[in-house]
């Protein structure tokens, strides 16, 4: 009896199987695994963010976005020592500075042309520091592959960034991944550059007439820049 009942239970498992491969013989595409939308790359979402560095030097201005995101130790340094709000020794007395900006008044020391022009030292001689260092910041999407990279300089060695910083005339990729970049300055900006390193310079790369960096304002988003130096204006029409 349980060999008749268990032919049975196979038979009718059969035409049920057999019943259900009549009904449908296309195949079942599985369902693609498609995105809400469109993304950009990596690359594509590393624009500038932050506020806007603003520097005024005795050959023109340069304005640099800078990138908040991807370097915030630079960026909260770059500002606290263009604005005073942080302390810094001085490399020429060795005093403690407080609510104090550190950059104005300083020189370009180093300028090479079709590379770079570099400064943030008060020495003037690429030996300062503001008494302090901190470690690289570098993003895989961020190198030195358009003109205008604003980045911090240091002493050869990594993690050793303090004051000094450089703006490229041009894209120069053997520097990729090796500095600390923090900001983008806007095409205007490159022109004054390409002038700052064709002036004449000595030896080792320093102008014989300073190039002053007179003044550094840093503009919060949305915010208008400053207007430019008087000796930087235009001249109103004569009546």
């Amino acid at each position: 009896m349980r060999f008749v009942h268990s032919l049975f239970a196979s038979a009718l498992v059969l035409a049920c199987a057999m019943s259900a491969s009549s009904q449908s013989t296309t195949p079942v595409k599985p369902a693609l695994d498609l995105p809400d939308a469109p993304e950009a790359t990596p690359a594509a979402r590393t624009v500038p963010n932050g506020p806007t560095v603003v520097m005024d030097t005795s050959m023109g201005r340069l304005t640099c976005k800078v990138y908040q995101r991807q370097a915030p130790r630079a960026v909260a340094n770059f500002i606290g020592l263009a604005t005073g709000t942080i302390d810094w020794t001085d490399p020429k007395t060795h005093k403690k500075q407080h609510n104090k900006p550190y950059y104005d008044g300083t020189i370009f020391h180093r300028v090479i042309p079709e590379f770079m022009a570099q400064g943030g030292d008060p020495t003037g001689t690429g030996e300062g520091d503001p008494g302090y260092s901190f470690d690289n910041e570098v993003d895989p999407n961020l190198n030195f592959d358009q003109p205008g990279r604003l980045a911090m300089a240091n002493t050869g060695e990594p993690n050793s960034n303090g004051s000094q910083f450089f703006v490229t005339e041009q894209a120069y990729d053997s520097l990729d991944q090796k500095y600390t970049l923090f900001g983008q300055c806007d095409d205007a900006s490159v022109e004054v550059v390409k002038a700052i390193t064709h002036v004449d310079r000595d030896r080792h790369d320093k102008p014989r007439t300073p190039v002053v960096l007179t003044k550094v304002t840093i503009v919060p988003e949305g915010q208008p820049l400053p207007p430019l130096p008087a000796d930087s204006a235009p001249s109103a029409p004569k009546p």
